[in-house]
This record gives structure tokens, sequence and C-alpha cells, in this order.
């Protein structure tokens, strides 16, 4: 066991430093100049552009060669340093992204843990029902198809003020008019302009765990131990339980692989809605060629999935005996 875990380790943490190397490289081949766009804001005296132009330059280290600057990302790095934002200039980066992550945790958390547990559940009786079935299975491959920004546009059209509905604010992440606080209001404002990003990311995520539940369970009921099971005279209920305890196994390896998609989802949905997480912020990190804030958002991003695969790594083995047993003969 310990062994097996140390290997996982020393992928992951591989997997991080390539991640991170392209995490490094990609910005900067975004083209135009973070520190033009940077001066452009200011209010310079004239002819103190170009001596400006050169301190910047040389104090964000973009005078130095690519190498250089790689070794001092990963210094920086080890150091927890992760630069200063361009676009919230001169905040570090760190306090830039704590502004922004619980947001952004607040709709992946709920929505991926909602999603995987409704969709298994529902794609488990969808698979006993025929009735169920067939309403289910329609509606479950029309959701896991939808592009996250259409659906998002959809419900803000049905539900969100100035659509149909008038039920939930259309942007934001609260009330402009109000102030962070623990009443009621605050939370409500909070609540609602919540409702309908998180939304989004539930329906899409919870047609693609109905739909492989489905396929699973069909899968187990038509294998030999269930019928060896029915030929013993087991009950019913614990053929099907047996079915779905074998069918979840291949969902928990599926929660560890759609984690990156999810946040690929959360990026756009909260552009759509303007909600003010990390995927609003690397919109705004882009269009003002923040390499550094762009950086640490996928960083943090990045350690994120790698982490979670990793405990899911850890309750595979707990949950999976012929895991245990291939670890042991290994």
């Amino acid at each position: 066991m310990r062994r097996y875990l140390v290997r996982k380790l020393i992928i992951y943490i591989l997997t991080f430093f390539v991640a991170a190397t392209i995490d490094w490289i990609l910005p900067r081949l975004v083209s135009g100049n973070p520190i033009s766009i940077l001066l452009s804001k200011m209010s310079l005296q004239p002819g103190t552009y170009n001596a400006t132009y050169k301190l910047y330059m040389n104090a964000f280290g973009f005078n130095r060669p690519w190498w250089k600057q790689y070794l001092t990302f990963w210094t920086a790095l080890f150091h927890g340093n992760l630069g200063i934002s361009i676009y919230q200039f001169p905040k570090p980066v760190t306090s830039v992204i704590a502004d922004y992550v619980l947001f952004t945790l607040a709709l992946l958390i709920p929505a991926i843990l909602l999603a995987y547990f409704a969709g298994n559940r529902v794609g488990a009786m969808a698979a006993r029902r025929k009735l169920l079935d067939n309403s289910v299975l329609p509606v479950s491959y029309l959701l896991t198809a939808t592009a996250y920004p259409w659906l998002a546009l959809l419900l803000a059209f049905l539900f969100a003020a100035g659509g149909i509905g008038h039920f939930f604010p259309i942007s934001g992440g609260f009330s402009y008019g109000l102030l962070p606080s623990w009443n009621w209001t605050f939370i409500w404002s909070l609540v609602t302009h919540w409702f309908l990003p998180f939304l989004t990311l539930f329906l899409v995520a919870f047609g693609g765990w109905a739909i492989g539940m489905r396929n699973l369970i069909i899968y187990e009921l038509e294998s030999d131990y269930t019928h060896y099971l029915e030929a013993l005279g087991a009950p019913t209920r614990l053929v099907r339980r047996y079915a779905y305890r074998n069918a979840v196994l291949p969902q928990l390896t599926g929660l560890a692989l759609s984690l990156g998609m999810v946040v690929g989802g959360a990026v756009v949905t909260e552009v759509t809605f303007a909600y003010p997480g990390l995927g609003y912020l690397v919109f705004q990190a882009v269009g003002n060629n923040d390499y550094f804030l762009l950086q640490g958002i996928f960083l943090f991003i990045i350690a994120g999935v790698l982490i979670a695969n990793f405990v899911i790594d850890i309750v595979y083995v707990i949950v999976d005996p012929r895991t245990r047993v291939g670890i042991s003969g290994a």
C-alpha cells in the first residue's frame, strides 16, 4: 500500500511539474505587452513613458532571457510567491485569487457532488424502470450534449431578470449596493446570484452521470453473477444492491477524469453570468495580458484537480477489493 501511494504521488508530482511548465509558457505566447497595458492605465507625465517602461520591464523581469524568467518562476513558486498582478497592480496574485476563489468553490463543490450522487441514483432507477428510462435517457443525452454557455444563456432568458421569469439576477456575485456581511439580506443576495451558474454546471454534469450509471447497471444486471444470485433465489433488492456497488466503481474513476472538464465549464459559465469566480478572473487576466495572474489561477486549478484525483485514487483502493489484491500482488 505504501509503495502504491508513493508511486502515485511521484506520478502526480511529475504531472504537476509538466503542467506548471506549460502554464508558464502559454501566457507568454499571447500577443501584446502587459507593461504597455499597465502603463496605459496610468497618468504619466510627458516624456516619462520610456523611462517608466524600462523600470517596469526590469521590475517584472521581462527584460531577462526566457530561461532566467523560468528559473525565477520556480524559485518564487517554492517560496509561495506568485508575483504581482498587472490587472490589479500592485496587488499580489495570491490576494487577488483569494478574493475570487470562494465563489468558484461555492459553484464547483455542490455542482460536482450533487450531480454525481443524483445522476447515479436516477440512472440506476432508469435502468430498472422502462417508463422512467424512456423519459430520463433522452433528457440526459440532451443535457450532456449541451454547451455550457448556451445553457447558461437559456437559463438566464427563462429565469433571470430581464427574461421571462424575472426570478434571479443576471450577473454578479451579489447586489452591488450591498457590503459583505452575515445578515440575511446579503446571504439571500449571494444565493440568488449563485443559483443560475450552479444550475448550469449541475444539469450538464447530471446528464452524463445518469447515462453512465444507467448503462453500467444494465451491464451488471446481465452479468453471470447476477444470474447466479437469481438462480439461488436471492432477493431482487440484494441483486440490485450488488449491481449498484459494482457499477459505481467505474463512476469513481469517471469522477476523477471529469474534474478538469467541470472546471472548464465553470470558466465559461462564470464569464457568461459575470460571476466573480476564477473563471471570470481568467477572462479579465487574458484581456490585460496578466501573465502572473493567469499562471496563479491555472496553478491553483492544476493543483486542485491533481489533489482531487489523488484522493479519489485512495478512495478507490478502500472501496474496491480487487485494487487491494492487485497492490498486494505487485
